[in-house]
């Protein structure tokens, strides 16, 4: 199993925030919806908005083309507009970390930044 890069996010009294880099299939196939299920709204929304333009505004065969140049587009940029989202949301991006999987970055983050740990157990505990 390859090693991905993830970022870090941080906002005061949260829990830190991990995007992976790079393509994103999910992105690419689902769109605006897997957009919105990251909580990208506003790009959703703005991707949603484009596919019915181009569906009103042009023909099938130009407007399968512009569509699937649409979903590239989405799977090379999702997980950046994942991360204009979060910086929306007042996350900062500051760390990057390696790991399998999600889970082995997020343990990689606290070992690099142990204070860390006790805000995100702060923040995930019952009220």
């Amino acid at each position: 199993m390859a090693v991905k890069i993830w970022t870090a996010h941080e906002k005061p009294y949260s829990s830190p925030v991990l995007v992976r880099e790079g393509f994103s299939l999910g992105a690419l196939i689902f769109g605006p919806f897997w957009l919105a299920a990251h909580l990208a709204w506003w790009p959703a929304v703005g991707t949603l908005l484009t596919i019915i333009l181009i569906l009103v505004l042009s023909h099938p065969p130009a407007s399968l083309v512009f569509i699937v140049g649409l979903a590239l587009l989405l799977g090379f940029s999702g997980r950046d507009l994942v991360r204009w989202s979060i910086a929306r949301n007042g996350y900062l991006e500051t760390n990057i970390v390696t790991g399998r999987d999600e889970d082995e970055a997020r343990s990689r983050l606290f070992e690099a930044r142990p204070d860390l740990l006790d805000r995100s157990m702060v923040a995930e505990a019952p009220p």
